[in-house]
């Protein structure tokens, strides 16, 4: 066993949380501004006191991978499950007396593994099942392991035919396992007995429909699921085993929004769901019951929750952050906020053209905890959270400072509006100066979360506008494949088409242009930008682990990568006037500052793509150090700026946007 002594700081990021079975205890992957990854066992007391996070900090300046998974154990502990290749390795983790004890337990080989928590019943004794493993190779199979935690090997109790997701627990005691079956195209729910290894049909609602079990409540039998036997993807329910069929009702059926049923509780009128109702770069939260046949919304403040939770008696356990909270752990009264009744709905947001966007700043704070305007003897309000909200863990800024905070605003765009996380204020635009950051993916989008990069930049001065362009996730199926087998082809346009406009209302002011920054697919796409757009629309540009084309992407990555790139169409030429989207090609265009971080133990994005940039530029006679700088992060990987010395970067990206010299 090893034991750590370092010290870990407050959390600003969080993410990847489970929760124990019986509600107890959660935990999570945390990083702070000056750490790697670390595990954070979180106790969750049943009475009004406030969830407490506990630092699980690895030995020898170790830090765990953005791949581990956890179980939450009903002890406190955590079970973590470290991926390298084809080789896994299952370790508990604990605090000790004064430090945390690592547990090795066992390996298991194959390409990939998933832990699912089991039901552990309490006063369980060491030899009890603490999770599942389903593991799968090159073979349409998988593999099923009971793991305990008495250091004996993993038990292997079934192979079933084919590759199997999802898991919702259909009874108490660890025996019956809902899973969803990929065969033939379609996906199916099966329930695996786990005395016997074998499986029966659960969900078959459609001759070709995709059936998946969403929640189940192994009492009442009451089920949710997703299926698209009614012609769409959508939610449903019923009793399952129970002779009636499925319901499909209208309001769990919102066009554009992903709705996700996150936590179940029996009460005096039945089952009541609450379900996390996801569109662009926010969530919100509703609470379902089939008494009412409606969707009432809960009010909860701007930002973004975390999609899975625990709901018992002490309350409904959410993850949440937003830009001004880093993420941490909400423990909400459905009952109170309920009787509160809900946020008054804003007007949607109206496309908002350049021109017209406010050049004073009037936007308050965080929503709540901000103190009101008020005269000199007059006492202040104060906004605060709606009874039934509270959140705990959050960190505060340093001594004397502020979180700042950020807005979610529609910019009209040139195929329709564009939704974009502002830092700035309501002054945005005037801002002395202002960065157009691109996020990555594609498949991803910014979100109304705690950003430490953005927020770093806020810090110095900088105005933020984080659009979600063509090809991000979140605005629909059109919105998301609109770059499909069209890389740097709607979303460039759409980039641009802010470019031009922001950058010619700031010269009306005699402001300077916007920078660009991007990382990963936002760093391709603000090279892009800055080789396509005029010289006087880039102030300057900062990328991290760019790729050059996706053609070049797919000629040096891993195989999984290559495997995104093609299922995206990354590698498929675009033909226009604006000619091929190979940012080598485009080097001798981009003469705006530039600088160029990258880690050299890239897993994605090799280095290589980056070193053959500088390459490129030191050719066409760029002067490194003058007109460019290129920075090799030893030792990162592709989320360098959430590794360990990533508050560092975070510093020099705020200084070069801001100034256009690295401090």
């Amino acid at each position: 066993m090893n034991v750590v002594t370092r010290t870990v700081t407050q959390a600003l990021r969080r993410l990847s949380f489970t929760f124990a079975a019986d509600g107890s205890h959660a935990a999570c992957l945390a990083s702070s501004a000056d750490s790697g990854w670390y595990v954070e066992s979180w106790r969750l007391p049943q009475d009004d006191a406030p969830a407490a996070p506990l630092a699980l900090p690895l030995s020898g300046n170790r830090s765990e991978s953005l791949r581990s998974q956890l179980v939450a154990l009903p002890d406190g502990s955590a079970l973590v499950c470290r991926h390298d290749g084809e080789r896994h390795d299952l370790v508990r983790l604990h605090y000790g007396e004064t430090a945390t004890v690592e547990q090795p337990l066992a390996s298991l080989r194959m390409a990939g593994l998933r832990l699912l928590p089991l039901p552990v019943p309490v006063g369980a004794g060491p030899r009890t099942p603490v999770a599942v493993a389903l593991g799968t190779d090159t073979r349409p199979a998988t593999t099923v392991w009971l793991v305990r935690t008495d250091g004996s090997e993993p038990e292997r109790v079934a192979e079933i035919a084919g590759l199997h997701g999802g898991g919702t627990w259909l009874d108490h005691t660890g025996a019956l396992l809902a899973l969803d079956r990929v065969h033939a195209g379609l996906v199916r729910s099966v329930a695996l007995d786990l005395r016997s290894g074998t499986t029966t049909p659960l969900l078959e609602i459609g001759e070709r429909s995709n059936d998946r079990l969403a929640l189940f409540d192994p009492d009442s039998r009451f089920a949710m699921v997703r299926s698209d036997a009614p012609g769409a993807d959508r939610l449903g329910w019923g009793v399952l085993g129970g002779g009636e069929p499925l319901r499909f009702p209208e309001c769990l059926h919102v066009a554009g929004m992903f709705l996700r049923p996150v936590a179940l509780r029996q009460g005096a009128d039945g089952p009541r769901v609450v379900v996390q109702i996801d569109h662009g770069a926010g969530s919100a939260l509703a609470l379902w019951r089939p008494s009412t046949g409606r969707l009432d919304p809960l009010p909860v403040p701007p930002g973004r929750l975390g999609a899975v939770g625990h709901w018992d008696a002490a309350g409904l356990r959410l993850p949440y952050s937003s830009p001004d909270h880093p993420a941490a752990l909400a423990t909400l009264d459905v009952d109170a906020l309920l009787a509160h009744g809900p946020v008054p709905a804003p007007t949607g947001p109206m496309p908002l053209p350049l021109q017209l966007a406010p050049l004073t700043s009037g936007l308050p704070g965080p929503w709540w905890d901000t103190v009101l305007p008020w005269q000199p003897g007059e006492v202040p309000a104060v906004r605060t959270p709606p009874p039934g909200w509270r959140l705990d863990g959050s960190t505060p800024p340093g001594e004397g400072g502020r979180w700042q905070p950020a807005q979610s605003l529609e910019l009209a765009g040139p195929a329709g509006p564009l939704e974009a996380v502002v830092y700035g204020g309501d002054a945005w635009l005037s801002s002395p100066h202002l960065v157009l950051a691109l996020h990555g993916g594609p498949a991803d989008a910014w979100r109304l979360e705690f950003d430490p990069a953005l927020q770093r930049m806020a810090a110095e001065g900088l105005a933020v506008v984080a659009p979600n362009q063509r090809g991000s996730t979140g605005y629909g199926v059109a919105h998301a494949l609109a770059i499909r087998g069209n890389w740097g082809g709607p979303d460039l346009d759409d980039v641009l088409y802010l470019l031009e406009g922001i950058a010619g209302q700031r010269a009306a002011l005699g402001l300077e242009p916007p920078a660009l920054f991007g990382v990963s697919y936002g760093a391709f796409l603000a090279l892009l930008a800055a080789a396509h757009a005029p010289a006087e629309q880039v102030a300057r540009c900062a990328v991290v682990a760019p790729f050059l084309s996706g053609a070049r992407l797919l000629a040096e990555a891993a195989p999984p990568v290559r495997a995104l790139t093609t299922r995206l169409g990354g590698g498929e030429p675009i033909a226009d006037a604006r000619g091929p989207r190979d940012v080598l090609q485009l080097a001798h265009r981009l003469s705006a500052p530039l600088l160029v971080v990258h880690g050299n133990r890239d897993e994605v994005v090799p280095v290589s793509q980056s070193r053959s940039l500088r390459h490129e530029l030191l050719r066409i006679g760029r002067i490194e150090g003058e007109d460019f700088r290129y920075v090799e992060a030893a030792g990162s990987g592709h989320e360098v700026l959430a590794e360990e010395g990533a508050a560092v970067l975070h510093e020099l990206l705020a200084a070069f946007l801001r100034t256009g010299r690295p401090g």
